[in-house]
């Protein structure tokens, strides 16, 4: 008898691009990342909160360098993929979020939220892919969501709008490149504390809701995020595909 064994999670080798990575949930997946093996590029708008991360990751042992980007400027973001991929990897964690009531949404906060959302979203898993094409290289690309893509919330109508557009784009995306051997997934985190979050945290009557919908009894931490990175990056998760992640604590349970 031939007993099967566990796929690795284990990602040396592999080349990884995090956005948003110069804090929270995007600085945590880098570290997941390159603890798991993978040279890690760390992308985000501030060069001077990248190159702390990238002291700080070095000085542990770890593998990554720096890429000044805003993800919202889809042509830049496009030709600095190019000129640097491929990558095997892709974690989107840039987001912006302007919450409030719907009735009082502004255009120009509706436009600024969904070009860094969406249309940065989508044309930086684009751009990804391409360069796997091109190399013929299969590849797992991972866009940071959130619990609010499958559900409604307080003064995220505009959020929720963009997170479910992720999910979409996400699953045609999964249909088309699957030849190719690139898979496409989300992770859907609840509200985790990062820097962020912070306005929502300290409003007591939302600290209130948020702690009666999550079932597990406390908030998200960067460090529940990890570990499923890491699945979903490796070989691990060699079969999944078009799907979304749930990191919610039971939120989305009911």
């Amino acid at each position: 008898m031939t007993l099967p064994r566990t796929p690795s999670f284990r990602l040396d080798g592999k080349r990884a691009l995090v956005t948003g990575a110069s804090s929270g949930i995007g600085q945590a997946c880098a570290v997941a990342l390159a603890e798991a093996g993978a040279d890690v590029t760390l992308a985000a708008r501030s060069a001077d909160k990248l190159h702390a991360t990238a002291t700080e990751m070095q000085a542990a042992g770890m593998s990554c360098t720096t890429l000044p980007l805003d993800v919202a400027d889809a042509e830049a973001t496009e030709a600095a993929v190019a000129a640097n991929g491929p990558f095997d990897i892709l974690v989107n964690s840039a987001g912006l979020a302007r919450h409030g009531p719907a009735l009082d949404t502004t255009p120009e906060d509706f436009d600024a939220v969904s070009d860094l959302n969406i249309r940065g979203a989508y044309f930086l898993t684009r751009a990804v892919a391409r360069g796997l094409v091109a190399a013929g290289k299969p590849g797992s690309l991972i866009n940071i969501s959130s619990q609010m893509a499958h559900v409604g919330g307080i003064d995220r109508a505009v959020y929720a709008a963009t997170k479910h557009a992720v999910e979409g784009f996400t699953k045609s995306m999964a249909i088309e490149w699957g030849a190719h051997g690139i898979r496409i997934n989300t992770v859907c985190p609840t509200f985790i504390r990062t820097p962020l979050t912070a306005p929502t945290f300290a409003n007591p009557e939302r600290v209130k809701w948020i702690e009666e919908k999550i079932k597990l009894g406390r908030v998200g931490e960067v460090e529940d995020i990890m570990g499923g990175v890491v699945f979903l990056a490796s070989d691990a998760s060699a079969m999944i595909t078009g799907t979304s992640l749930l990191i919610d604590g039971g939120w989305t349970a009911d």
